[in-house]
């Protein structure tokens, strides 16, 4: 895909991977609109952006809500007039035990990272479907590949909207609307500032635009997924199915370090 004239909604857009995937499309020539709930962190985001010359516009709404969706892609069909790309990006986590984990964290973790990209994209579709040559990018986590202990929830969200992705994409086939899933491993984000895992437990963490130059390779050719981490991630995620058992045992031998590690690690 040609990103040039395209018009990209961002979710969750105005830092880390989001922001990054921002900057990398326009710089390709795309018309970008990005969404965040914090207005003042989206202004900022926007006047980066428009360093360049780009076309950027912004709006602040909570995609976990019917409402800030419903406001989402007015704002984006209003100021780009159309649209050909979906990124759902934005996200949020909690670590910790799940004894631990409250019932207002889990249920912010499924509406932010699980029910806001599937409504957004269903709300989205007829949109897509006008473009003809359209593409929706869902940014889930390596953890979906391989379930880490104490991001339980975590886990599961990510590995529901990946399987979401995987299906939809096969529903959507030869309808000109393409499908591309991102699995990141640790990246240098806002996110990740809570979190004190390091290179000794396994956890090196790349730049956002890493991420984001990878998924504009994959748009560039037509691929299903991006998957971060290097050879290391490759090795594990084929240990995780061929002996998992094997993968138990290192996480166990890892568990106090890394319990200790993430029990502040919040992004809610």
């Amino acid at each position: 895909m040609n990103l040039a004239g395209k018009r990209v909604l961002i979710t969750g857009g105005s830092s880390g991977i989001g922001l990054a995937v921002a900057q990398a499309m326009v710089a390709e020539g795309a018309q970008v609109m990005i969404t965040g709930r914090r207005p003042d962190v989206l202004a900022k985001a926007v006047e980066t952006l428009r360093t360049t010359g780009g076309h950027v516009d912004s709006v602040a709404a909570d995609v976990s809500t019917e409402a800030g969706r419903l406001t989402t892609l007015d704002a984006a069909l209003d100021k780009l007039g159309g649209l050909d790309i979906l990124i759902n990006n934005a996200g949020g986590v909690r670590a910790g035990r799940l004894e631990d984990t409250t019932e207002a964290e889990i249920r912010t973790m499924i509406e932010v990272d699980l029910v806001a990209p599937i409504m957004l994209t269903r709300s989205a579709l007829p949109h897509l479907r006008v473009s003809g040559d359209a593409l929706i990018v869902n940014v889930t986590s390596g953890i979906a590949l391989i379930g880490t202990p104490f991001y339980t929830i975590y886990a599961a969200v990510k590995a529901g909207l990946s399987h979401f992705g995987e299906s939809l994409r096969r529903e959507l086939k030869g309808e000109g609307i393409h499908l591309l899933t991102v699995y990141p491993s640790a990246t240098d984000t806002p996110m990740m500032s809570s979190s004190r895992a390091g290179p000794e437990l396994g956890t090196n963490r790349e730049p956002a635009q890493a991420v984001a130059d990878a998924i504009i390779a994959a748009i560039a050719t037509g691929a299903f997924t991006v998957v971060r981490g290097g050879e290391a991630r490759t090795k594990m995620i084929a240990l995780n199915y061929a002996d998992p058992a094997a993968v138990d045992q290192r996480f166990l031998e890892l568990k106090p370090a890394l319990a200790d590690a993430v029990r502040d690690h919040s992004a809610l």
